[in-house]
Order: C-alpha cells, then sequence, then structure tokens
C-alpha cells in the first residue's frame, strides 16, 4: 500500500484519460509514473517514488509537457523515475538538530 504525499492527492483527477507505469525496482522500490490528458488537451505527468513500506519518497508533476505525447512523457517520466530512485534514500527520523558554536581554528 502507497502512502501518498499532498503532491499526488491535488494532481489526482480520475475523470481524466490517463495511463500509468508501476514498477517495483530490484531494491524494493516502487515507481508510479502517471500520465493524462487535462480538459484543455495539454499532456501532464505525475511521477512518484515509494519505499518498500510504502512511504513516499519523492513525489513531482508537471502541469504540462509541451509537444509530448502521453506515450512519449510516460517513456521520459520512467526513465527520470528510474533516475530519481537510484539517488533517493529512505527517509529516516531527522535527528535533532544541535546549535554548534563555530571556532576558528589557526594553525
Amino acid at each position: 500500500m502507497r502512502i501518498r504525499g499532498d503532491l499526488f492527492w491535488s494532481w489526482a483527477d480520475p475523470t481524466l484519460h490517463h495511463r500509468t507505469h508501476d514498477e517495483t525496482l530490484d531494491d524494493g522500490k516502487h515507481i508510479d509514473v502517471q500520465v493524462r490528458l487535462s480538459r484543455t488537451g495539454a499532456t501532464q505527468m505525475f511521477i512518484g517514488i515509494y519505499a518498500n513500506s510504502g512511504i513516499a519518497l519523492h513525489e513531482e508533476a508537471y502541469d504540462t509537457r509541451p509537444g509530448e505525447s502521453m506515450t512519449r512523457a510516460l517513456a521520459w517520466g520512467v526513465g527520470r523515475a528510474r533516475r530519481i530512485a537510484t539517488e533517493v534514500e529512505p527517509r529516516m527520523p531527522l535527528p535533532l538538530k544541535r546549535k554548534v558554536n563555530a571556532v576558528a581554528c589557526a594553525k
């Protein structure tokens, strides 16, 4: 089960014609790429990368992919999602930050 981020929910519109590519990578991450035609005929795209646990690691959306068909945008998006997935580390709780006074050292 995926835990979608706010970006996905603001982008989602199941009434629009769309195509989807779902893939599980060797490291267990899931990629979800969706393309659709807007009501004005623009090709739009959503890219999501999710950890094996379902937590969203990265989401991005494009309001328009000028000059691209849904097929071409989907192919580009899958390539981008795969590249991002290899760079993104799973989200971990952030450590508490401490304020440290910087001291200049002279040798």
